[in-house]
């Protein structure tokens, strides 16, 4: 199974990783390289949903990732790669989706309606995220009785709401960092299979979080040999969507991963 690379295009100013932040007038060429670098996703967000993050209005969103969204349509990137909208605003995914977007990457896991009537509306897939409490304050030491058996239970409640709206193209992601303790993102990563029964894809998203600076200390950018290492635990747990910041280096280790097994 060939495993593919979702790299990560932020239009924000505020995202955790400064070398994923990208102004409007640079887009084109970030995209371009990434799908050179052999990029089979690109997700494309405009709030940050780091911890202690702020939520914007949808107007405000859709007015910073508006350009960027444009850009794709007006170059037809969407016949080259995959693209997916880091969103949970029924006005800026609408947009999305109508300039060639196919995937809503939503860090709420559908708790919106109106998120799954657009999904619905142009056929897209969607992802299901697991969070626990919302960006501000997911991180104010977050507790479970057993985070796979919670992480379960929501897939399994977003699995059904989704396909109660007539959504059948699910990817799955257990949301490492998402209002979790370092325990918690070890536990998931290690038991990624667990998820499988579901009969979806796992995405894992891991990329030079905090979680690698708990257990070796290190700043953001001196992250990626950490953020190999776990995603290729996850991908050998089950995972077969790798989200990533780093495209050209998950590429070159993602082939040989997969000429080895």
């Amino acid at each position: 199974m060939k495993i593919k690379i979702m790299g990560i295009l932020n239009i924000n100013s505020d995202s955790f990783f400064e070398n994923s932040r990208t102004a409007v007038n640079e887009a084109e060429q970030k995209i371009a390289q990434m799908i050179n670098d052999g990029a089979d996703m690109i997700d494309i967000g405009a709030l940050s949903s780091r911890p202690g993050s702020e939520t914007v209005s949808e107007e405000e969103e859709l007015k910073r990732v508006r350009g960027v969204l444009d850009t794709v349509k007006k170059n037809r990137f969407y016949e080259k790669t995959v693209f997916s909208l880091d969103s949970y605003s029924p006005l800026t995914l609408d947009y999305a989706l109508f300039c060639g977007f196919k995937i809503v990457n939503d860090i709420t896991g559908l708790s919106n309606d109106e998120v799954c009537k657009i999904a619905k509306k142009h056929n897209a897939a969607v992802c299901i995220m697991h969070m626990k409490g919302e960006p501000k304050s997911m991180q104010a030491n977050p507790e479970y009785g057993d985070v796979i058996k919670e992480v379960g239970g929501f897939f399994e409640e977003r699995i059904e709401k989704a396909k109660s709206f007539g959504i059948n193209d699910i990817i799955l992601d257990v949301g490492i960092g998402f209002g979790k303790k370092l325990e918690h993102n070890i536990a998931l990563i290690k038991n990624h299979s667990c998820f499988l029964r579901f009969g979806y894809p796992l995405l894992i998203g891991a990329s030079r979080k905090s979680m690698i600076d708990k257990i070796t200390p290190c700043e953001v950018k001196d992250r990626l040999p950490a953020t190999l290492i776990i995603h290729a635990k996850a991908v050998r747990e089950g995972a077969s969507i790798v989200r990533c910041h780093d495209v050209k280096e998950h590429v070159q280790a993602f082939r040989v991963f997969e000429a080895l097994a």
